[in-house]
């Protein structure tokens, strides 16, 4: 073996090393759209999502409207950091549970019908993946 094939694989190896050490997906075939683990697509989301999007985009009625549209406080720092007033939740059902369940939606910025962005979690809000295609 060259002394110069054995730098470009090393070479090879230090990169694909850096690149997962950073999160960075080399895959030229890579969808960010439903490839990137912080990103989730309308598509994979409950069914239950749907109607939420839809309730914010035409400013309501919300199912709950004593919390739906209400201030999100970001307090756990996981979006990131804007104003006080920035953020608003909206509850996803979650089929059989009595109450309102842990799924969210938290939308940000914008208008009142047309936030800025907008973010899902599963788990009432200790994760959440930005929705990048919720206008589409």
């Amino acid at each position: 073996m060259k002394k110069n094939s054995v730098l470009a694989t090393l070479g090879a190896v230090l990169l694909a090393g850096a690149a997962t050490f950073y999160g960075v997906n080399m895959d030229p075939t890579a969808d960010p759209a439903t490839d990137d683990p912080d990103t989730c697509a309308v598509a994979t989301l409950p069914d239950e999502a749907a109607p939420v999007i839809d309730d914010i985009l035409s400013g309501g009625p919300y199912e709950y409207p004593g919390e739906d549209g209400g201030h999100f406080g970001n307090y756990e720092g996981l979006l990131p950091p804007e104003k006080n007033s920035y953020y608003r939740s909206f509850t996803v059902d979650t089929p059989g549970m009595r109450h309102r369940g842990p799924k969210r939606i938290v939308v940000g910025g914008g208008t009142k019908t047309d936030p800025e962005v907008w973010y899902y979690s599963e788990d009432h809000y200790e994760s959440f993946c930005l929705i990048p295609d919720a206008e589409d």
